[in-house]
């Protein structure tokens, strides 16, 4: 059928509900949106899905959320996985209970035993719970740090990790064999739960979730010397981290933690920002006018689902604070990690330290310093979570640290996917450490540029939305493939590679050899002088993402030298569209 006719079928089947067909009657004249929404299903991806809440096949709603989870079902029935339940987490975004609560009464429907959580959790939870409860899957409702009008669908496997070869594809080709939504199976929540196929979790998951946390603590020490003193201001952003965030830290001893009040409570609509990424300055507004109010040692925020954190530390010499990136921040926390187990445990002859492709050089330098390996993984925390497994697995490697330049880490391994609420305890640790130094966060961050080298890194996204901007962003990429550059910013490049075609071309030799990482849409050049440039389309967003990063003899002149090479950047971007 063509976008009108399925339009149609919506609202001529009884299928459907009365208020759903309502919507539907409002953009009657709007051909454009009618296509827009019944133009092609809502994709599931290898994050699951993510869409505009609405009416319609490329939409967020109840059935759309059924088909993902009856496809879902039928592949834990294939792998005879039925038994062990999926467990269930949602956000504070709009319909996130209600898309929680039908994709547990369809599992339901289909003889699989679903673990909801009482009310809202972090994403780090549900992989947790996963874990935790011997499940084969979980699924988290939740868009992350989109903006209002979405919603969105992860699906985790059973080692906590959001799904991976080969169940991403199994799964995924399930979904698309549902193609009547009136097929899909469910059932009421009263007979879902006296069937016992329905249970309400909570308490009995967040106790050992935040006693897993403080396990990890290196220097209560330190916190029990400072940490009346340190004075932390934290936002959740009217997200899912309040409640463990702040209570992690009043556990371990931080006697002054401030939560900014107006966006302290749970709201899908996100009235004090227009996009609740800690990534962005305006979602700090109110945090550093409060930080000001009281002098706070650091500024913390974590986006809706409590997996990426923001930090904003205090310069004591200036009075100013600094913003970190997601690249500084996760290589103070992972410097900070592995010298204190390097002081007081001694390091493992196999550790090592995980980064995705578009993390910072950084992590490299610190990696060669302490003797450990630093291991790459293709973008998505998932590739981390899956090399923990290999390494347990395998018993060769053990894991120090992951990060991932979009503001996530993970210290631990009681969970497969970034952990804002552990990021938050930690750097705050750190913070009760250095203050016993007589340093900040700051003058820690400056002392890693004068030991390992100053590291700049940044990235570049233009937003594509709709159908002609799919058709751009594979343009773009095509446009590169086809004439691959030799030089970008002045600077030469010295290979490229493609892990699509996984091939690594050595640009002066010729020579190939392979990546070794599972096929992805993504380009690399590895440039002269320590820089690089990665083109890759968003997994998540309507965007073809640039990053690059330098390495300057000062943070000047890597402040300087990555501006330029942003504007080269932007140039090329330019030139394809």
């Amino acid at each position: 059928m063509d976008y009108k006719e399925l339009y149609n079928e919506w609202l001529n089947n009884p299928y459907f509900d009365e208020s759903t067909k309502a919507e539907l009657q409002a953009i009657a004249d709007d051909d454009k949106e009618i296509r827009e929404r019944f133009y092609m299903d809502l994709e599931f991806g290898t994050a699951g899905l993510r869409g505009i809440i609405g009416a319609g096949t490329n939409r967020m709603n109840i059935y759309t959320v059924r088909k993902a989870t009856q496809g879902l079902a039928n592949y834990i029935a294939s792998v005879a996985g039925q038994a062990k339940g999926v467990a269930i987490a949602y956000d504070s975004r709009r319909m996130s209970p209600e898309f929680a609560d039908e994709a547990a009464l369809c599992l339901a429907a289909n003889g699989i035993k679903a673990y909801v959580f009482e009310s809202l959790r972090p994403t780090p939870e549900l992989s947790y719970a996963v874990r935790r409860l011997g499940c084969i899957a979980g699924i988290n409702i939740t868009a992350s740090h989109n903006p209002p009008e979405y919603n969105g669908y992860k699906v985790y496997w059973e080692d906590g990790a959001q799904i991976t070869p080969p169940h991403d594809k199994g799964i995924m080709d399930e979904v698309k064999k549902v193609t009547d939504y009136s097929s899909v199976k469910t059932m009421t929540l009263e007979e879902a739960k006296a069937s016992g196929l329905y249970t309400t979790i909570g308490k009995e998951i967040d106790d050992p979730y935040i006693e897993e946390l403080k396990s990890l603590v290196l220097r209560q020490d330190c916190i029990d010397e400072v940490g009346k003193d340190l004075k932390i201001v934290y936002s959740p952003l009217h997200g899912t981290g309040n409640i463990p965030v702040r209570r992690v830290l009043k556990e371990l001893g931080f006697q002054k933690v401030y939560v900014v009040p107006e966006q302290e409570l749970p709201d899908g609509e996100f009235p004090t920002v227009s996009y609740p990424n800690p990534e962005a300055e305006e979602a700090f507004e109110l945090g550093l006018k409060l930080g000001k109010e009281v002098d706070a040692d650091l500024i913390l925020a974590t986006d809706p689902d409590a997996d990426r954190l923001g930090v904003y530390v205090k310069d004591s010499k200036t009075g100013e604070y600094h913003s970190l990136t997601g690249n500084m921040s996760g290589c103070l926390i992972g410097d900070y990690i592995i010298s204190q187990r390097k002081e007081k445990q001694g390091l493992p002859s196999d550790g090592a330290f995980i980064k995705s492709i578009v993390s910072t050089n950084m992590a490299d330098a610190i990696a060669r310093y302490y003797g450990i390996e630093l291991v790459e993984v293709l973008t998505g925390f998932k590739f981390i979570g899956q090399k923990i497994l290999e390494f347990e697995n395998t018993g060769k490697g053990t894991y120090l640290f992951g990060m991932e330049e979009s503001y996530g880490c993970l210290t631990g391994t009681y969970a497969r996917d970034k952990d804002a609420v552990v990021a938050s305890m930690t750097l705050c640790e750190a913070a009760a450490y250095y203050k016993t130094q007589n340093m900040t966060l700051w003058d820690a961050m400056i002392a890693m540029y004068d030991k390992y080298g100053y590291y700049k890194d940044d990235v570049k996204a233009i937003t594509l939305k709709g159908i002609e901007g799919l058709e751009k962003i594979q343009q773009i990429m095509n446009n590169l493939r086809e004439n691959a550059p030799t030089e970008i910013g002045g600077y030469q490049v010295v290979s490229s590679r493609d892990y699509r075609a996984d091939a690594i071309r050595d640009m002066k030799t010729g020579a190939v050899t392979p990546t070794g990482l599972p096929s992805s849409n993504v380009l690399y050049y590895d440039l002269t002088d320590d820089a690089w440039v990665c083109v890759r389309p968003s997994g998540t967003e309507p965007k073809v993402k640039f990053y690059y990063g330098v390495k300057g003899t000062s943070l000047a002149d890597a402040d300087e030298k990555s501006e330029k090479l942003g504007k080269e950047v932007l140039g090329m971007i330019d030139q394809m569209l």
